[in-house]
Formats: C-alpha cells, structure tokens, sequence
C-alpha cells in the first residue's frame, strides 16, 4: 500500500485509492511506522528500544551491519543525529503477523560529528505480535 504518490500494487493494479489502509493491521503497521520516524527525528532512544526486537539486525548506507544495541547506543551518546527526515513514498505489505515498510525520503543529520544529507531507502521488515505490536526485525537502508 502507498501513502504518497500514484501507485500500483502487486495483485491490485486497478486498486483506485491506495492511500487508506486495507486492514486495521495494516494501520497499525502505518502508524509504527510513522512513530519510528517521530523517534529518530527526536533521538528518542526509548521509544527506539520498544519500536526494535533485540535481535535487530540492520545493513546501514555503508554495507555494514548493525545491531539494537548499535543503534540505541548511537542515540543515546548523539553520535547518530537526524536532523532532518523527509518522507516522499512509503508502501507498505502486510501477510499474517509479518510486515514490511518501503520508506523513500530525504535524511540529514550528524553521524560522529560530520554532517550528512542523502536520499535513502529503507526497507524495514516488522513482525506483530499482540504483547508488543509492531516492532523491527530487520532493516536495510541504501543510498538513492
């Protein structure tokens, strides 16, 4: 499902109105999503900590791979600073419990002290489960 922009979904290209969730899950996987974004733009560690499993793993714009921990830490210490997080497409799949967000935007921060502004794509895969809701399994971010 997209929220901006036109679109065509795999097994619903005559789908006309492709901005309202299909689900109630569906919604709720919109709205982590969103919250996400909320809480790396604030550095809010916490809300990072319920929003990621802690077997998290990431592959980040360099090819590395990061864990929860990484990534909390970063936060935490502001060695990872997002200044600025744009949203221009985001879709999104849901099957059963599991989910997957494709965000599109612009990103700018600081990263150990040196600025960075790029355009990136992150493709996060969400599981559900009733305690917790939404959180991230895994996550990949490439450069556009």
């Amino acid at each position: 499902m997209r929220q901006t922009g036109p679109t065509v979904e795999p097994g619903r290209p005559d789908r006309e109105d492709a901005t309202m969730p299909d689900s109630a899950r569906e919604a709720e996987l919109l709205d982590a999503e969103r919250t996400l974004q909320a809480a790396q733009r604030a550095g809010d560690a916490d809300a990072l900590d319920q929003l990621l499993v802690d077997q998290l793993i990431c592959v980040g714009p360099d090819g590395r791979t990061y864990t929860k921990q990484d990534d909390l830490t970063a936060h935490r210490e502001r060695r990872s600073v997002v200044r600025e997080l744009v949203e221009e497409e985001l879709d999104l799949l849901v099957v059963g419990s599991t989910g997957v967000t494709f965000f599109l935007g612009r990103v700018a921060g600081t990263v150990d002290g040196a600025p960075f502004a790029a355009r990136l794509r992150y493709t996060r895969t969400w599981i559900h489960d009733d305690p917790h809701g939404w959180r991230v399994l895994a996550a990949h971010i490439s450069p556009v």
